[in-house]
């Protein structure tokens, strides 16, 4: 899985073939480390997605939709300022690394004509994204400043000169002519046994990720001569020219490529019209829950933390409980040693009388010494009624901890298995419920909450599904009418999920439980227990955490979750 320079080699032409000649109509920051570009061009709009995620960086199409921050970060702002209605005037690579150059055209506010360069660098966790001004090779801004501390080649800071990363060596295989003499170079190097022929590759050519250089000894491998390795290399880079993106596994895992590598093994894929529509799926489902990840990662510590915590309290509270259920044993020596007072000894540290309580079986009784026994009786019944009244108390708060806890996981949950869209909403309420703090600096704003997701189901019937408590509440209590149809995983932390019609179809209920089993803690599970009851049903108690209801004359269905069947009843909308 490497977005590589030859990779880039690919998407560089599609990207230029697509925006040269287009306008930029709108900016985007969704993510700290990721920018939309919409390009208007050829009578549409594109949006070019720019990412500088250390683990996902890449520039591709992008047809996934994104939720814009509710305040747009300094970055962003910048870019809207000198790039909006600028014109693409070229897309370049960089020899065969993996850095990307956009040149556009745009007017400053006096309306002078300004030329500009983004540059978007793809190197790991140094990955980066550059406005530069082009007259001055000045960086205007970049998406991620970066301390001289940290970086002593060069400074990247907004105000500094822009300076080149230092490139990979190697020849470029696009551009470079390589001698005769190059190619016997390489050709001794690739039979010595003490180089591995993949990195030999790697050395030798500019910009190949470990899959690419894999791929390169497996179509060499059969060269008797160096003529044979020339032409089979030669061919090789020829093929780029006509992409055919491919998704497969190479030494078991899941890698995509420009061209059908021969290394790939397995369901190899190579079903798609675009290099940006592969890279929408190949990263979809992994990118989504990386942003979503990076977005919570303060909330699912603090989540955790306090979950560890309600866990320890918890058993704490189940052991003096336990210890409290002993209280009639408690009472029952007290009320003996008040029976046998003349028989206790003074200053004893244990006594055996008869238990009446069991058939005047030998009891013994633990004494303080430095008490009478008569105090020593009555110790014991401070002690039962110290436990009696704890009895209750702990019962109480076992009761609150465990629905504390309920509640918790169920939050942890929702964001496991929600989208980086509704991570905000579940802050919004652990700070309402006091879980988090809030934040001081903010302005207190009406809280607006996101409304529920949309499905259709294969009649057409809509269903709306719930991705945090404050949404199911919206939604159940609200928005849903007393006719709908309402679902639940069973004793399963997950969405509440409305199916807006009176007397839907089995086929709607059962894709609609389907929904309701995959949006819960039980996705990856089998045989997931889901009730169904009219809205009308349902009840919120006074006082209740946000998300919970009950409710009477339910019926259960069990389902299997399903992705392509959830992606094919969103893709309905």
């Amino acid at each position: 899985m490497s977005f590589d320079g030859t990779f880039l080699h690919a998407m560089t032409a599609e990207l230029a073939t697509t925006f040269v000649g287009g306008r930029v109509v709108k900016i985007q920051q969704p993510y700290p480390l990721e920018i939309i570009v919409t390009i208007r061009s050829q009578r549409h709009n594109y949006p070019l997605l720019l990412s500088a995620n250390p683990s996902l960086a890449r520039a591709q199409i992008t047809e996934i939709p994104y939720a814009n921050p509710k305040t747009a970060p300094n970055f962003v702002m910048t870019m809207r300022k000198y790039l909006e209605n600028a014109s693409v005037e070229a897309i370049e690579q960089v020899e065969n690394d993996r850095i990307l150059k956009i040149s556009l055209r745009s007017r400053d506010e006096l309306g002078d004509q300004e030329d500009l360069l983004l540059v978007v660098e793809m190197m790991g966790r140094h990955s980066n994204i550059f406005l530069i001004e082009k007259a001055t090779n000045r960086i205007i801004e970049l998406i991620k400043h970066v301390s001289p501390d940290q970086n002593r080649y060069r400074l990247l800071m907004p105000g500094a000169q822009y300076v080149q990363p230092e490139l990979a060596s190697g020849f470029d295989p696009f551009s470079d002519e390589l001698t005769a003499a190059d190619w016997n170079q390489v050709w001794l190097q690739l039979h010595d046994l003490k180089n591995k022929p993949a990195r030999v590759w790697q050395t030798f050519f500019q910009g190949l990720g470990t899959d690419t250089a894999l791929e390169l000894v497996e179509r060499t491998k059969a060269a008797r001569s160096v003529e044979e390795l020339t032409t089979m290399v030669t061919d090789f880079w020829q093929s780029f020219a006509q992409v055919q993106p491919t998704i497969g596994e190479q030494n078991q895992k899941l890698q995509f490529a420009a061209i059908p590598y021969q290394t790939f093994t397995g369901n190899v894929n190579h079903n798609f019209t675009t290099l940006s529509g592969m890279l929408d799926r190949f990263f979809g489902q992994k990118a989504e829950s990386d942003r979503k990840h990076q977005l919570a990662s303060n909330l699912l510590q603090r989540l955790n933390t306090v979950i560890k915590r309600n866990q320890k309290k918890l058993k704490k509270l189940q052991q003096t409980l336990k210890s409290a259920q002993n209280a009639d044993e408690v009472r029952i020596k007290g009320e003996i040693l008040m029976t046998y007072l003349r028989e206790v000894p003074e200053h004893a540290t244990k006594v055996t009388l008869p238990n009446f309580y069991d058939d005047n079986q030998p009891l013994t009784i633990a004494l303080s010494p430095a008490l009478t026994p008569a105090k020593n009786a009555q110790k014991y019944f401070t002690r039962y009624q110290k436990d009696k009244n704890a009895l209750i108390y702990v019962k109480t708060q076992i009761e609150e901890t465990q629905a504390e806890l309920d509640y918790l996981t169920g939050v942890l949950a929702q964001v496991e298995v929600g989208e980086p869209k509704d991570i905000e909403d579940i802050r919004v309420e652990l700070e309402q419920q006091g879980v988090i703090r809030a934040d001081k600096k903010k302005k207190k704003q009406r809280v607006k909450i996101n409304p529920a997701e949309q499905f259709y189901a294969s009649d057409g019937t809509s269903i709306l599904v719930g991705k945090n408590n404050l949404q199911n509440d919206q939604l159940t209590l609200k928005k849903a009418r007393k006719t709908d149809l309402w679902l639940h995983t069973k004793n399963i932390p997950g969405s509440h999920v409305i199916i807006q019609a009176a007397e839907p179809s089995d086929e709607t209920i059962l894709e609609a439980a389907k929904l309701a089993a995959y949006f819960s803690k039980a996705r990856e599970s089998s045989q997931v227990p889901v009730d169904y009851v009219k809205v009308k049903q349902i009840h919120k108690p006074n006082g209740a955490k946000p998300g919970f209801v009950i409710f009477t004359g339910q019926k259960t269905l069990y389902v299997t979750p399903e992705r392509e069947l959830v992606e094919q009843m969103r893709q309905k909308k």
